[in-house]
């Protein structure tokens, strides 16, 4: 087969302990999923989990495992971090159950869902699609994917992030409005979801800006940690 272009690159990931590769297809992530997030943003209850997605290519893979570079994105001023658990599926459908949606979970990741949230508020107040705050180039820092046949299931554990060593956002895995295997199931009514799909499930509370020149480390228990410079604007 001849194409116009050449064919785009498939984005993968690093898999822990392992030269082998995560190919990923679609990134799907679950808004306001922690009670103390949702009330900082100005909501609160176990409301019907709603979803956004980035596109695959705006990952930002960190290959050492432990740190990265991602640049100041352009037309903000107002970048914010939000440190995320990504599960990883090596197969799906539509209509799953919860105890099929947690079968389909082949491993966890430490990832931050990079927000310029100033475009967010805007699209937000006009009725606007989130894109330009949310799914911009590089927005989706991700560490190394853990199998969960390894590490085993994670319901419960710490979650904290630090901008230049200043604890932010600390809370436990549990605190969850909908876990993730909850949360999967609901999004396959939605869609038919398929091997190689990336939920982030959501971000506790203590989200704020980060600046040019600091680093962020976010941190899972049983994951290890994800260090991300954020570096100057690419001119």
């Amino acid at each position: 087969m001849s194409t116009i272009i050449p064919v785009p690159p498939v984005t993968t990931l690093a898999v822990a302990g392992s030269s082998d590769r995560f190919p990923v297809r679609r990134v799907y992530c679950v808004g306001r999923n922690y009670a103390e997030h949702a009330r900082e943003m100005g909501f609160s209850g176990r409301e019907d989990p709603f979803f956004f997605c980035k596109p695959a290519d705006a990952i930002l893979n960190v290959l050492d495992g432990t740190s990265g570079a991602m640049a100041y994105p352009p037309k903000t001023s107002n970048l914010h971090y939000e440190v995320e658990l990504a599960v990883v599926l090596t197969s799906g459908g539509r209509n799953l159950t919860v105890e099929q949606a947690q079968d389909a979970i082949w491993g966890y990741a430490i990832a931050l869902d990079m927000t310029r949230r100033d475009l967010q508020g805007d699209a937000k107040k006009q009725g606007r699609p989130w894109e330009l705050g949310k799914a911009f180039d590089q927005s989706a820092p991700i560490g190394p994917v853990h199998a969960r046949a390894d590490i085993g299931e994670l319901a419960a554990g710490a979650i904290t992030l630090a901008v230049d060593g200043v604890v932010q956002q600390s809370s436990d895995l549990s605190q969850m409005i909908w876990s993730p295997a909850e949360a999967i199931a609901y999004l396959s009514a939605y869609f038919e979801l398929q091997p190689g799909d990336i939920i982030l499930t959501g971000t506790p509370e203590g989200v704020g800006p980060v600046l040019a020149g600091q680093t962020m480390t976010a941190a899972i228990e049983g994951l290890g940690e994800l260090r991300v410079q954020v570096q100057e604007q690419a001119v």
